[in-house]
């Protein structure tokens, strides 16, 4: 229940968020499935205005080819002009290890500021020795126009939207608030798909049990929707869910499951997971924030460090 800017009463217990959450808010959200990488990206209205974010683009790659394309950014942009919105902001929940970022992309055909959380600099810092980028690759955020910080809000038209610092699956993740509406990232999956590996480096079980602890403190009506979702046991893919039901049914966190019950499973479940298919070029592209990186001749090249991860 909504008591005013800047609290909230939860439909259980008496927790309040700090957060400046408004559910009389409710922005229209499109998904665009992505059944390459099972990624959802989404465009997000204000109710009030024709102002638009784009959260998690994807831009196509054929990496056996060594080829990139943007259908899938290309049908985002397609929405935008067909409804005549104004894209104010293209944000990144984290850095992707399993598609790569079209931001930039659309952002040179519609415009927009590009945001990610201000610890891409952490995620800079270590793949940047991975890849053994040289001294021209930025560290600090520069290739971002915003860095967010853990409860900053900004403007997307006459809606007030806010982050909240989710490390964990990396130390980068953040779940944007917008209205009634959350964009999770990979910090939770479906409540039958359960969470996100915290095996990456800078990752952490335990740190992210309780990052989804913040997010399940969000009113039990908010609406989550899923950076990816992969139809567990051959269901139908879904993405969007609701706090309240992810507080009850989620496999890993729900029904009050321990943080020393979601430490001991996550780790053991990680242990057995495969690398994502597109982790080197993802992670090469997306800490640029979707720039193709270069080679000293200027070609687009992407590298491949053996026994790195």
């Amino acid at each position: 229940m909504f008591n005013g800017a800047g609290s909230v009463r939860l439909t259980e217990g008496d927790t309040m968020s700090p957060y400046p959450v408004n559910m009389s808010v409710k922005p229209d959200v499109r998904a665009f499935f992505d059944d390459a990488t099972n990624t959802i990206s989404y465009v997000v209205k204000d109710p009030e205005s024709n102002a638009c974010a784009v959260v998690d683009s994807v831009m196509d790659i054929d990496y056996a080819a060594g080829r990139i394309s943007f259908d899938h950014a290309d049908a985002i942009i397609k929405d935008i002009r067909e409804r005549e919105l104004d894209l104010q902001w293209i944000i990144e929940t984290h850095v992707h290890a399993d598609h790569l970022s079209a931001a930039p992309y659309i952002q040179q055909q519609l415009g927009g500021k590009l945001g990610i959380g201000a610890n891409i600099r952490v995620v800079q810092e270590t793949f940047g020795k991975i890849f053994n980028e040289g001294t021209e690759f930025q560290r600090d955020g520069s290739q971002f126009d915003k860095l967010f910080e853990d409860g900053d809000t900004y403007q997307v038209g006459s809606m007030t939207c806010f982050a909240i610092f989710t490390p964990g699956h990396t130390p980068a993740c953040m779940v944007h608030v917008m209205g009634d509406a959350a964009f999770v990232g990979d910090t939770l999956f479906m409540p039958d798909g359960g969470s996100a590996r915290a095996d990456f480096p800078g990752g952490d079980a335990g740190v992210l049990y309780d990052s989804i602890q913040k997010v399940l403190s969000l009113p039990d009506e908010m609406r989550l929707f899923m950076c990816h979702d992969y139809g567990p046991n051959g269901r139908d893919i879904r993405w969007e869910t609701t706090v309240g039901d992810e507080r009850r049914f989620n496999i890993h966190v729900g029904a009050g499951k321990t943080r020393e019950e979601f430490i001991k499973f996550r780790t053991e479940r990680d242990a057995q997971l495969d690398m994502p298919r597109l982790i080197l070029p993802s992670l090469q592209v997306n800490m640029r924030a979707g720039q193709l990186p270069k080679d000293q001749s200027g070609r687009l090249m992407l590298k491949v460090p053996l026994n790195g991860l």
